[in-house]
């Protein structure tokens, strides 16, 4: 087992609706820098996903109406890629950003992540919204839970080497 880092809190995974995700969590950093680590691909690519991959691919033209892809890299060689476009920038605000998995086109989700500080403290809530509640229950039966808080620990660990 992997210990947290300090100040680590827990995921929290709602579902708010049929067709919603609702993921939460609380980090040790200030807003501008978790803000940070999401903006710029050199940040990205040391935290997103599971443990135990890379991200050998992440490019990111953050701006509104930018595209992103992620390939990432799984201990065993797999790789499964990842796309979507930025829909509004918000800094350090907000990110609305569409999501889709290469290997099931079309079907897209659009995420809303906010970022929130409190003495502090920074709360990250994201809502994934799926275009019906088949995609959104696959979306829960793929694993993502354990996906989310691998890689929001992973986040947590590297917002404390910027700090």
């Amino acid at each position: 087992m992997v210990d947290k880092p300090s100040g680590a809190t827990t995921l929290t995974i709602t579902l708010p609706s049929d067709r919603e995700i609702l993921i939460t969590r609380v980090f040790d950093a200030p807003r501008r820098l978790v803000f940070e680590a999401h903006s710029k691909p050199e940040h990205v690519a040391r935290w997103w996903g599971p443990r135990g991959t890379t991200l050998p691919v992440c490019e990111m033209d953050f701006r509104p109406g930018g595209a992103w892809r992620f390939v990432s890299r799984g201990p065993d060689g797999a790789e499964d890629a990842f796309r979507g476009e930025y829909r509004e920038i918000v800094p350090p605000e907000r990110i609305v950003w569409t999501f889709e998995w290469e290997g099931m086109p079309g079907h897209v989700s659009v995420e809303t992540t906010t970022f929130v500080e409190q003495d502090g403290k920074t709360t990250i809530t994201n809502t994934s919204v799926f275009q019906s509640v088949e995609d959104r229950d696959g979306m829960l039966q793929s694993g993502m839970e354990k996906g989310a808080a691998e890689t929001w620990d992973r986040l947590a660990e590297h917002l404390e080497t910027m700090s």
